[in-house]
């Protein structure tokens, strides 16, 4: 934990501008763009300082968004998903616009209803180098791809396997109407009685997993946060 510098003093919450939202050390918040026609900064809550004449700061503890990573935004990142960095910034409690939840990916997953503050996280980013932990992710599929929850999926009764209806020939609207389904390789004939698994596909799609893994990257240029030297807006620097 930072101390807290000389003249200042720990609170243990912030009322949110214009809001009867209370935020406190721990909570996921959102927090003012550069840009207007940007989406909010996303970032946890780890101290709140307060001096004496009020003026309140907080260290926040940030949420990438895959666009801001080395790498950027690929195929399996669901629109909701983000990455829990490295990159610390102390900044003034004024740019917190709300209050979000970030699940982890397996709660996520067992949503059945999912939100605009509702975000999620399965990796770990760290900024300065683009590394992220697990440096691997389980693939599904003939295209072996990492799970999308945004994506719908259907389950071989055989091999178990996990295949978007685009990669089998087969439509969403198609997949859905389905009793049986067995993948080509499991089906004795064209024929096959096939079945279609629940949507979305629950957490237990962790267990049923190919043993191949991709990697989450591939070599990028460009920078992974741009600062910002506009007044009363968070300052994310390069790391």
């Amino acid at each position: 934990m930072a101390k807290t510098k000389p003249g200042r003093k720990d609170v243990d919450s912030y009322k949110i501008k214009g809001t009867n939202k209370v935020v406190r050390p721990g909570d996921c918040v959102l927090m003012r763009p550069s840009a207007s026609d940007e989406p909010p900064y996303v970032a946890r809550v780890e101290k709140i300082e307060a001096d004496h004449r009020n003026d309140v700061k907080v260290r926040v503890r940030w949420y990438y968004r895959p666009e801001e990573a080395v790498g950027g935004r690929r195929q399996f990142h669901g629109a909701k998903e983000l990455f829990l960095s490295d990159h610390y910034d102390v900044q003034s409690a004024h740019t917190i616009e709300g209050k979000c939840t970030v699940h982890t990916f397996k709660d996520y997953t067992k949503l059945e209803d999912v939100g605009a503050e509702d975000y999620f996280y399965r990796f770990e980013y760290t900024a300065a180098t683009g590394g992220f932990t697990p440096d691997g992710v389980a693939v599904y599929c003939k295209c072996e791809m990492p799970y999308n929850p945004d994506d719908l999926m259907v389950q071989c009764e055989g091999c178990k396997d996990w295949f978007h209806p685009s990669c089998i020939a087969m439509t969403i609207e198609d997949a859905k109407k389905l009793d049986r389904f067995l993948c080509a390789d499991c089906s004795p004939d064209d024929h096959a009685n096939r079945s279609l698994n629940d949507f979305p596909v629950s957490a237990s799609i962790e267990t049923k997993v190919s043993p191949a893994c991709l990697p989450l990257v591939v070599p990028c240029t460009g920078k992974v946060a741009s600062a910002c030297e506009r007044d009363g807006e968070p300052k994310r620097r390069k790391r």
